[in-house]
């Protein structure tokens, strides 16, 4: 998705459903649950681009286009104790099972994205004692409230909600850590990590894959700067090593101008990372 100001056009607009598959993003479909890559990619005109592949196990997932207004009401979705707001801007979405807003892009430009990790612990609603929200509502919160990352990095520094896990229809848990980026190419990396939230804020933070949780990847990832990968790249299809290769990438990349090429260039990024299925 590239980050474009997109005025009023979202807050006219209706609520809709639109054709299944359609993504705000580069994709590209495989077969496993935890294979998915996101990347954030500066073009030669200074604009930004966020891509992700989704690799998810059920391919009879059901996956839909949403275009939400400004103004809605809202809440956590898990009964006594949620959250509520009404949404400040309007916004683009993928949603999954009908149920959960895993990508999307809102008016202002802020994108985010939510990728599996195993690790997620989000902690005891009771212990936390905060307003809660259902995990496929936490994604929808920020690009409702937020307009840019910074913003949203400094409300949620207080670690102010309680996100309630679930599990999707495939009986998968829905394990989650969540990447936002905006128009300035600022990013941030959100992880509940033994109940607590971490953040990690800044524009140098372009890649989110899976397990392990971020600071491992980026240690395993400056053990492999060390060895450059013009003279070797990990190649398996661990969540590291598509991290790896996928930093690798963006770093020899060139920034391309013509912005179908630049599109264009997201894919391999995403893809050339990603699992591959026998």
């Amino acid at each position: 998705m590239e980050h474009r100001h997109q005025g009023r056009a979202a807050g006219r607009a209706r609520s809709r459903r639109a054709a299944a598959g359609i993504a705000v993003l580069a994709s590209a479909i495989a077969l496993q649950a935890d294979a998915c890559t996101r990347v954030l990619y500066e073009t030669g005109t200074g604009n930004y681009m966020t891509g992700r592949n989704m690799d998810w196990s059920d391919m009879k997932a059901q996956m839909d286009l949403w275009v939400f207004p400004r103004g809605m009401q809202r809440n956590g979705g898990v009964g006594k104790g949620s959250a509520t707001w009404t949404s400040k801007y309007g916004s683009v979405i993928i949603s999954v099972y009908d149920s959960l807003t895993s990508d999307g892009v809102n008016e202002a430009g802020l994108a985010g994205n939510m990728l599996y990790l195993a690790e997620s612990d989000y902690g005891g609603a009771k212990k936390r004692g905060k307003p809660l929200i259902s995990v496929g509502a936490w994604l929808q919160y920020m690009l409702d409230n937020y307009g840019s990352v910074a913003e949203a990095v400094a409300a949620m520094g207080s670690d102010p909600l309680t996100v309630v896990p679930a599990k999707a229809p495939n009986g998968a848990p829905a394990l989650v850590h969540l990447s936002l980026s905006d128009p300035s190419g600022d990013s941030a990396i959100l992880e509940f990590i033994d109940g607590k939230l971490n953040i990690h804020h800044g524009r140098q933070y372009q890649v989110m894959a899976n397990s392990p949780v971020y600071d491992q990847q980026m240690a395993i990832n400056s053990y492999w700067d060390l060895i450059g990968g013009e003279n070797f790249l990990p190649g398996t299809i661990s969540a590291p090593d598509r991290y790896v290769r996928a930093s690798y990438a963006l770093k020899t990349s060139p920034k391309f101008k013509d912005r179908r090429a630049a599109v264009a260039s997201i894919f391999p990024r995403c893809a050339g990372s990603a699992r591959r299925s026998a």
